[in-house]
C-alpha cells in the first residue's frame, strides 16, 4: 500500500494543509522518561531495602511532579520555537516592506537552488513575490530552514504528560496491588514498556521494530540499573 493517494484532490487536500511533525516525539519523549524515572525511582528504593509504601509515595510523587514538570518544559521550548518564527517572520515583513528588491533577489537565490533557471526563474520570482504571504513563508522555509506549520505548545504539553502518565504508573501497579515479588514483576512490566516504546517508535523510522525496540530497552535498563547499584549503597 502507499503511504497516501495521488489523485488531484488527495494533492490538494495534503499539499494545502500539511500535518507538520505532529505529537509523535512528544509521545515519544513523555513515555520513555515516565517509565525511566518512575522505574529508576522504585529500583533505587527497592536496592535501598525500603517498604513498598515508601516506593508508591516516592513514585507517585514523581509520576505527577515530574510528569508536569517536562510538560511545563515541553511547552516552553515549543512556545519559544513559536515565538522565533513570529519574530522571523516580522523581520521579513519589514525587509520586504523596506528592501524589497534585495528579497527578490533572495527569491531567486533560493529558487536557483531548487533547480529553477532562465525564464521559468523569472517567471516564478514574480508568482512568489506577487503574493506576501507566499513570499514570506518561502523566506522561512528557504533563508531560515523552518517548516511553514507553526507548532503547538500547549498540544505538546498535553501530549508529554499524558505519555509520562501512563508509561510512569506501569512500574508501580504491582505495588499498588500488593502483589508477591512486586519488585521482580515491576522490573519485567516496565521493561515490556520500555520494548513496546521502541517498537511503536519504528512505524515512523527505517529501522525494524525489533531494533528500535531492543535500544529503548537498553536506555531504560541501564538507567534502571545504575538507580538500583546506587540504592543499595544505602540498603541496611
Amino acid at each position: 500500500m502507499t503511504e497516501h493517494g495521488h489523485s488531484p484532490q488527495e494533492v490538494s487536500q495534503r499539499i494545502g494543509a500539511p500535518p507538520g511533525r505532529g505529537v509523535l516525539r512528544d509521545v515519544v519523549y513523555g513515555g520513555i522518561d515516565g517509565s525511566v524515572t518512575t522505574f529508576a525511582i522504585v529500583a533505587g528504593v527497592a536496592g535501598a531495602g525500603l517498604s513498598p509504601f515508601v516506593i508508591v509515595a516516592l513514585g507517585l510523587a514523581n509520576v505527577l511532579a515530574d510528569g508536569f514538570s517536562m510538560a511545563a518544559g515541553n511547552y516552553s521550548g515549543t512556545k519559544a520555537d513559536l515565538d522565533n518564527l513570529h519574530r522571523l517572520r516580522a523581520i521579513e515583513e519589514r525587509h520586504i516592506a523596506h528592501y524589497p528588491e534585495g528579497e527578490r533577489l533572495e527569491v531567486r537565490e533560493i529558487l536557483s537552488q531548487k533547480g529553477l533557471s532562465g525564464e521559468v526563474l523569472d517567471q516564478a520570482t514574480d508568482a512568489i513575490t506577487a503574493d506576501r504571504e507566499n513570499w514570506i513563508a518561502l523566506m522561512i522555509d528557504g533563508e531560515y530552514g523552518l517548516g511553514g506549520v507553526d507548532p503547538h505548545p500547549m498540544r505538546a504539553a498535553i501530549a508529554t504528560f499524558l505519555a509520562f502518565l501512563v508509561a510512569g504508573m506501569i512500574p508501580l501497579v504491582p505495588f499498588l496491588l500488593g502483589l508477591a515479588e512486586a519488585f521482580t514483576v515491576s522490573a519485567w512490566m516496565t521493561g515490556a514498556v520500555f520494548f513496546a516504546i521502541g517498537a511503536l517508535k519504528s512505524r515512523w523510522s527505517l529501522a525494524p521494530w525489533w531494533r528500535s525496540g531492543l535500544e529503548t530497552l537498553a536506555i531504560g535498563g541501564t538507567a534502571a540499573a545504575i538507580a538500583y547499584g546506587v540504592g543499595t549503597l544505602f540498603q541496611g
